[in-house]
């Protein structure tokens, strides 16, 4: 891996962040113990500084038990990585909410690589992320490295999915469009691919040459600043097609897995509702431990009081 690609992302990873994220970063792997590794934030949060939605944390641990989710939805998210779940987390007198995925650290490099099926985790930190807790420099190293090599393989499939010729920010709308067109998404997705680089062009520029450079991809920059691809695409890099064909039905997968392991989902769901339509649910704990069960009768509730339509 490139020295001057490690070094930007290292740069990019200790950015400083709200006093707030610290902390739940810190209660967060306090639940994990000596397994966590380190704790990633990124999402929207992290370019705009808004606190008041549902945060975005990846948790890096040494094995899926370190988070004690049992033998059953280890195994699930062994097969269908990351677990995740919703926590509400006092930090500085008041309580974050956050959506908390779990991957060990040998899904984490696996998921980083071109050759991956699955492109979301590559794709999205490929994009602005922080990294809040390290367990020690050796972790905050090798998280370093993993998210590198995001970069490069998101850049690396700009190159073989772009055009012949333009600039940085046309490779990576390129890039996101074809990611997001993958996926089971409810955006736009050229409005949502145009979206991320433009809160973030500069960086994508400067990031740009640096991953094609650590993928040893031929190109060259015009005085202009742009950029002109002088060679064809690695095998690593090509096969987008098998890759889009399976997006869908992997999120679908996905999504039905989080129906059956998704923990605090029934609170996250209560919380939704009450946010958009002003009505407290007040779940029993019974509600909160079986989701799916208590769904016919909360979707009554709702269309009683109006809610549902």
């Amino acid at each position: 891996m490139s020295g001057d690609l490690l070094s930007s992302i290292a740069t990019e990873l200790a950015a400083p962040v709200p006093e707030a994220i610290r902390q739940s970063a810190a209660a967060l792997a306090a639940r994990g113990g000596t397994g966590v590794a380190g704790v990633l934030f990124y999402g929207s949060s992290l370019r705009t500084g808004d606190l008041e939605g549902v945060l975005d944390f990846y948790v890096i641990v040494d094995r899926l038990k370190d988070w004690n989710i049992g033998t059953v939805i280890d195994l699930a998210c062994r097969l269908l990585p990351p677990f995740v779940e919703y926590a509400e987390i006092p930090a500085e007198g008041r309580i974050l909410r956050a959506k908390v995925a779990v991957l060990t650290q040998g899904q984490f490099a696996d998921l980083v690589r071109p050759n991956a099926i699955n492109t979301t985790v590559w794709a999205r930190f490929s994009q602005p992320t922080a990294l809040i807790w390290a367990r020690d420099e050796a972790s905050r190293a090798e998280l370093g490295a993993t998210i590198a090599q995001a970069v490069a393989s998101a850049a690396g499939w700009a190159y073989a999915l772009g055009p012949v010729s333009g600039t940085a920010e046309d490779y990576w709308r390129s890039l996101f469009s074809h990611t997001y067109r993958a996926e089971l998404r409810v955006e736009r997705h050229d409005g949502r691919s145009a979206d991320i680089v433009a809160h973030g062009g500069a960086r994508y520029a400067q990031l740009l040459p640096l991953a094609w450079q650590a993928n040893e991809l031929a190109f060259e920059q015009t005085a202009a600043g742009g950029l002109i691809k002088t060679g064809v695409a690695p095998a690593r890099f090509q096969g987008w097609g098998l890759r889009s064909f399976l997006g869908k039905p992997l999120n679908i997968a996905r999504l039905i897995k989080a129906a059956f392991t998704f923990r605090g989902g029934a609170a996250y769901l209560a919380w939704k509702i009450e946010r958009h339509s002003g009505v407290a649910l007040n779940l029993t704990p019974w509600q909160q431990r079986h989701p799916i069960l208590m769904a016919p009768a909360l979707l009554w509730r709702l269309w009683r009081r109006g809610v549902v339509r």
